[in-house]
Protein backbone atom coordinates (compact mmCIF):
# COMPACT_ATOMS: atom_id res chain seq x y z
CA UNK A 1 0.00 0.00 0.00
CA UNK A 2 1.33 3.46 -0.33
CA UNK A 3 2.06 6.02 2.29
CA UNK A 4 -1.88 6.84 3.35
CA UNK A 5 -0.48 10.07 5.69
CA UNK A 6 1.51 11.83 3.48
CA UNK A 7 -0.63 11.15 0.25
CA UNK A 8 -4.28 12.25 -0.64
CA UNK A 9 -6.79 9.76 -2.30
CA UNK A 10 -6.47 11.67 -6.22
CA UNK A 11 -2.35 11.05 -5.45
CA UNK A 12 -2.63 7.50 -4.36
CA UNK A 13 -5.23 6.47 -7.17
CA UNK A 14 -2.92 7.84 -9.70
CA UNK A 15 0.17 5.89 -8.53
CA UNK A 16 -2.49 3.28 -8.47
CA UNK A 17 -2.68 4.33 -12.14
CA UNK A 18 0.90 4.59 -13.43
CA UNK A 19 1.87 1.36 -11.61
CA UNK A 20 -0.84 -0.30 -14.04
CA UNK A 21 0.45 1.51 -17.24
CA UNK A 22 4.12 0.83 -16.57
CA UNK A 23 3.13 -2.99 -16.27
CA UNK A 24 2.13 -2.64 -19.82
CA UNK A 25 5.28 -0.20 -20.39
CA UNK A 26 3.39 2.58 -21.03
CA UNK A 27 5.04 5.24 -18.91
CA UNK A 28 3.11 8.94 -19.15
CA UNK A 29 1.64 11.41 -16.54
CA UNK A 30 -2.26 10.79 -16.26
CA UNK A 31 -4.16 13.91 -15.47
CA UNK A 32 -6.84 13.79 -12.72
CA UNK A 33 -9.77 14.34 -15.23
CA UNK A 34 -7.75 12.45 -18.25
CA UNK A 35 -10.20 9.84 -19.54
CA UNK A 36 -8.42 6.46 -18.31
CA UNK A 37 -9.17 3.90 -21.28
CA UNK A 38 -7.64 7.05 -23.57
CA UNK A 39 -4.05 6.78 -21.58
CA UNK A 40 -3.66 3.38 -21.77
CA UNK A 41 -5.92 1.17 -19.84
CA UNK A 42 -7.81 -2.02 -21.44
CA UNK A 43 -10.64 -3.33 -19.86
CA UNK A 44 -8.62 -6.10 -17.98
CA UNK A 45 -6.36 -3.60 -16.45
CA UNK A 46 -9.93 -1.34 -15.27
CA UNK A 47 -10.82 -4.49 -13.56
CA UNK A 48 -7.02 -4.63 -11.81
CA UNK A 49 -7.74 -1.13 -11.09
CA UNK A 50 -11.05 -1.77 -9.46
CA UNK A 51 -9.33 -4.23 -7.10
CA UNK A 52 -6.46 -2.05 -6.48
CA UNK A 53 -8.36 0.18 -5.09
CA UNK A 54 -10.33 -1.52 -3.02
CA UNK A 55 -6.79 -2.86 -1.20
CA UNK A 56 -5.33 0.16 -1.26
CA UNK A 57 -8.57 1.96 0.53
CA UNK A 58 -9.57 -0.76 2.20
CA UNK A 59 -13.34 -1.03 1.09
CA UNK A 60 -15.40 -3.41 -0.72
CA UNK A 61 -16.79 -1.20 -3.73
CA UNK A 62 -20.53 -1.96 -4.39
CA UNK A 63 -21.65 -3.95 -7.01
CA UNK A 64 -23.86 -1.39 -8.20
CA UNK A 65 -20.96 1.19 -8.11
CA UNK A 66 -18.71 -0.51 -10.36
CA UNK A 67 -19.16 0.64 -13.75
CA UNK A 68 -17.28 2.10 -16.39
CA UNK A 69 -18.35 5.57 -15.43
CA UNK A 70 -17.17 5.86 -11.92
CA UNK A 71 -13.91 4.54 -13.15
CA UNK A 72 -13.37 6.90 -16.38
CA UNK A 73 -11.05 9.04 -14.77
CA UNK A 74 -8.86 9.86 -11.25
CA UNK A 75 -11.25 12.36 -10.21
CA UNK A 76 -14.22 9.71 -10.61
CA UNK A 77 -12.51 7.35 -8.81
CA UNK A 78 -11.99 9.81 -6.18
CA UNK A 79 -15.08 10.84 -5.73
CA UNK A 80 -16.31 7.08 -5.43
CA UNK A 81 -13.75 6.32 -2.94
CA UNK A 82 -15.22 9.82 -0.67
CA UNK A 83 -18.76 8.35 -0.72
CA UNK A 84 -17.52 5.34 0.57
CA UNK A 85 -14.52 6.25 2.98
CA UNK A 86 -15.25 9.57 5.43
CA UNK A 87 -11.52 9.85 5.93
CA UNK A 88 -10.11 9.39 2.53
Amino acid sequence: MLDRIDSSAADRITALVSQILAKRSIDRPVGRYEDLTESGLSSLDMVNLMLAVEGEFDLKIPDQDMTPSNFRSVARIEALVGTLTPNA
